[in-house]
């Protein structure tokens, strides 16, 4: 059957076609490119500051209409930066561009030579994608406190994680589906935040920009965040929402959006190998983001996050925005998620045999 090409994409070196809703996958040499990885991937530097940074474009950023820069298009925030610095690293903020590109190395050689007798699905096949990874400096997201990390809990957040560690514990963490993760269950990942933390992959979304309005629109999960510019009033302490409610102003050319009225239920924030999955912010969570955009190519996204009720100080961090040539994909989790099932009859299945002892 010929390939519908509007629906082919290249993740990294696997292409990857949809016949009639089955899925090819086409890997060419993938024992010799494991190899070649390990040894010399040719990678991009993202030097510090951000400010020095470089989009595809380093020409003056276009503007809208009424004269705001335009910040509408496809844009990604892919990156192996995690948001805390490894303890290890210590004090050191920032890798040399040896050590930065000898970092990328790893992971790619990582991502592309998982073993050929692994059970595991491979992951490569969609957390590649069209554009290259770059190497950033930078030894985390969090750049304020200096350690790189977040800060610790306070008291009362201490014993409401407790109390929700106990609570997993007696009920189990498979006892149903309300049980597992929001990830798990196709309904949140923690990319939209806010703060804009990177998923593991389809780290993408789509900006579109109105003089009242900006909509950023996500394609892991397709959620889409809807900030009025216009109306600076929060909804009322009354109504929670799992993304907060976000409203945006102009500081200059910088977007600021601040975010407020978030509950208490979902768990903070981000993709399980780089971020915090075991702490919950309370409803006091109030986050302050901000896009800047440098070149065509480029925005600078700094974000800080208060919350008296769980953190004993205020953190921030930033993040580079890089233009893509899109489009975004249907991100079909709930049709296939056949992992969510399995956990729990795999859970049913193991009860029934303690129960037979």
């Amino acid at each position: 059957m010929p390939v519908d090409v509007s629906r082919t994409r290249l993740y990294g070196f696997f292409s990857v076609s949809l016949y009639a809703g089955e899925l090819e996958v086409s890997v060419r040499h993938r024992t010799f490119l494991s190899a070649a990885l390990a040894l010399a991937v040719p990678v991009a530097i993202l030097s510090a500051p951000l400010a020095a940074l470089a989009g595809q474009s380093t020409g003056a950023p276009s503007r809208t209409p009424d004269g705001r820069p335009d910040l509408s298009g496809y844009w990604t925030n892919d990156t192996y930066t995690p948001l805390e610095r490894p303890v290890e690293l210590a004090d050191q903020a920032y890798f040399t561009e040896v050590e930065a590109a000898a970092n990328l190395r790893a992971h790619l050689a990582q991502l592309f030579g998982q073993p050929q007798d692994a059970v595991h699905y491979d992951d490569a096949i969609w957390q590649g994608e069209n554009y290259s990874k770059e190497a950033n400096r930078r030894t985390s997201l969090i750049n304020d406190p200096e350690d790189g990390r977040i800060p610790p809990l306070t008291p009362a957040a201490e014993a409401r994680e407790r109390a929700r560690a106990e609570r997993v514990a007696y009920r189990g963490a498979s006892e149903s589906a309300a049980t597992r993760s929001l990830a798990e269950r196709c309904i949140a990942w923690g990319n939209v935040g806010p703060p804009m933390i990177p998923p593991t992959y389809n780290a993408n979304f789509q900006i579109l920009q109105s003089a009242g309005h900006v909509v950023i629109y996500h394609e892991m999960i397709h959620d889409t965040r809807i900030i009025p510019l216009a109306s600076p009033a929060h909804l009322g302490p009354a109504i929670r929402q799992q993304n907060g409610d976000s409203r945006g102003h102009w500081e200059g050319d910088t977007l600021v959006v601040e975010t407020t009225n978030f509950t208490d239920q979902t768990n903070f924030r981000g993709p399980p190998a780089r971020t915090r999955q075991n702490i919950v912010a309370s409803e006091d969570l109030r986050v302050v983001e901000r896009f800047t955009l440098i070149d065509e190519g480029t925005i600078r996204y700094e974000f800080t996050v208060h919350d008296p009720a769980t953190w004993t100080r205020p953190w921030s961090g930033e993040i580079a925005i890089r233009r893509f040539g899109g489009p975004l994909y249907e991100y079909a989790c709930h049709e296939g998620n056949y992992g969510l099932a399995n956990i729990l009859s795999a859970a049913r299945k193991e009860e029934e045999l303690r129960r037979s002892r």
